[in-house]
């Protein structure tokens, strides 16, 4: 699994930029809008959550428009039930 995953939703405000994502594309301002934090802080969370590819980015004009990547949380959803599912036969392996 994809450790960069789980350490972008580590934080809240970076699940609550995902939840303010699930139904539109906003921009950064936009976003920084909803939170009591400063828009660079809002802007290191979403670098962050680019970074895992949890979410996009696209240049407009002087904006740029952030969307959920939702293949990438499509995957994620997949890896997890199959953890969550999977049978006692495997032989576990730690790094």
């Amino acid at each position: 699994m994809r450790e960069d995953f789980f350490q972008a939703l580590a934080h809240p405000c970076r699940r609550e930029i995902i939840q303010l994502l699930k139904w539109q594309n906003l921009s950064a301002g936009e976003i920084a809008e909803k939170f009591s934090i400063s828009q660079p802080s809002v802007s290191r969370h979403l670098d962050v959550l680019k970074q895992a590819e949890i979410v996009t980015a696209e240049r407009r004009g002087n904006q740029i428009i952030y969307s959920l990547n939702l293949s990438v949380m499509q995957e994620m959803y997949i890896q997890l039930t199959d953890l969550l599912t999977r049978g006692e036969e495997k032989a576990y392996e730690c790094p």
